[in-house]
């Protein structure tokens, strides 16, 4: 047939079970889906003689011109929305005229898990080549998924993925600049987009500040952390604690967080990822502030030792449950601290227990090349400190008791109540004696009802 002028015709004939490719509402959808940022007009025509539909009909969002900047930012949100199905916390353009790339980045509105990431979009001169592309960005970037069209970059030989070149590599390297630049300004002159931003993605801006000194000055002292007052940022934090103490596991925060906080110790915790870390870096940002690790020693040293009197008093009982609580490796002693309603406070730290486990495990292998092993890593095994509190009355009812297997009963359960208020796993033998202290204990109560 006579065509109106030179061009290129191709035609396609589906297999019998690939029909529904060719219908026209697929075509056209496909057409719109691949085709949208298109520079060049494309039509889709129904059958000839039928008016046209355009694919293309628009320039991409981000090269349109738009009255107001408000105008164009809620227009770009728009357009995120459309292609992501979230309203976007906020949008960043996303320029590299050395390689021809344009597009937004939009951030999600909601937490993600830490290292989850998102697929982003990307044309290649202006045809989709992947929704799931994730080597656009680095890792920590994990906060946005990003709208793009460039003219440099190589798709692979399948055209479903971008090769990697030294083209790409700078491309990320200049994209997550851009991000950091956002960072920044939010931080600057956005205080409450910045703490919008912070709510949700606080552990992408920790993963990101660990190794990039501009957003750790930046935005170390606004990040949140869990702390004996509470969830608080660093920078208020460090105003009423000039010496900040860091636990190295959650378990251990919670072993000690009410005991630390009614002593007037700032402890921060440090088990989450990337917290120790950041904290010990809170001095380069404020001088006047010290940091250091907590250890047993450093909250018993703040903890208030009893007159000889009451010592001499409960020698007897502490003696007994030293006995007691011996297979744990776990030392007894008095104290008064505060709250009074805690009548006992479990120190033990991970490594200490690791090292026990390895000196028992040295024991146990001695003689062989696998107990000469562990004999030579073996350090002096710490010992665990059940610290008893002479402020609860419970525990001044408990150090009174003459009979020995009460005593003994009594400095068990003491230890397997510490032990769950720890929150840390328990050992089965541990288990094991909870159960049976309790037994013996309503065994006790019944036979002196009875």
């Amino acid at each position: 047939s006579a065509r109106p002028r030179p061009g290129t015709t191709v035609t396609l004939t589906p297999r019998g079970d690939a029909g529904e490719w060719t219908r026209p509402s697929q075509v056209r959808a496909l057409a719109g889906h691949f085709g949208s940022l298109l520079r060049h007009p494309v039509t889709f025509f129904d059958g000839p003689g039928g008016p046209g539909a355009p694919v293309n009909p628009e320039a991409a969002p981000w090269a349109r011109s738009h009255p107001t900047p408000g105008a164009r930012s809620r227009a770009l949100a728009a357009y995120g929305e459309e292609v992501f199905g979230f309203v976007p916390l906020d949008t960043i353009e996303l320029d590299l005229p050395a390689v021809g790339l344009k597009g937004i980045a939009c951030v999600l509105p909601e937490a993600v898990p830490a290292g989850r990431r998102h697929g982003h979009r990307v044309h290649v001169k202006g045809m989709l080549l992947s929704e799931q592309a994730e080597e656009i960005l680095p890792d920590w970037a994990f906060f946005v998924r990003c709208v793009v069209d460039a003219e440099s970059l190589r798709p692979t030989a399948s055209r479903e993925s971008l090769y990697e070149d030294d083209t790409l590599a700078a491309v990320r390297d200049a994209l997550a600049d851009r991000l950091r630049a956002w960072i920044a300004r939010a931080a600057a002159s956005d205080p409450d987009l910045l703490a919008r931003f912070l709510q949700a993605h606080h552990l992408a801006v920790k993963s990101l500040a660990v190794h990039d000194d501009e957003i750790l000055r930046m935005l170390l002292p606004w990040l949140p952390f869990e702390t004996t007052d509470g969830h608080t940022t660093l920078d208020e934090f460090a105003r009423t604690h000039r010496t900040v103490l860091v636990t190295s596991s959650v378990e251990e925060f919670r072993q000690v967080a009410a005991i630390a906080s009614a002593a007037g110790l700032g402890v921060v915790n440090g088990g989450y990822t990337y917290d120790r870390e950041l904290v010990h870096r809170l001095p380069e940002i404020r001088s006047e502030v010290t940091v250091a690790d907590l250890d047993p020693a450093t909250l018993t040293a703040h903890l208030d030792p009893v007159d000889r009197e009451t010592e001499l008093a409960a020698a007897a009982y502490l003696a007994r449950a030293r006995d007691a609580l011996a297979v744990f490796d776990c030392d007894v002693a008095l104290r008064t601290f505060q709250p009074a309603s805690a009548p006992a406070l479990l120190v033990d730290s991970r490594e200490a227990r690791h090292e026990r486990t390895r000196s028992q495990l040295a024991r146990e292998q001695e003689g062989g090349l696998w107990g000469d092993i562990l004999g030579a890593l073996r350090q002096e095994a710490p010992r665990a400190q059940l610290i008893l509190n002479q402020l609860n009355p419970l525990v001044r009812t408990a150090v009174a008791i003459d009979e020995p297997e009460l005593a003994r009963t009594s400095a068990e359960a003491l230890y397997g109540q510490a032990a769950l208020l720890s929150r840390r796993p328990l050992r089965p033998a541990e288990s094991s004696l909870i159960n049976r202290s309790f037994l013996d204990l309503l065994a006790h109560a019944l036979r002196k009802d009875s």
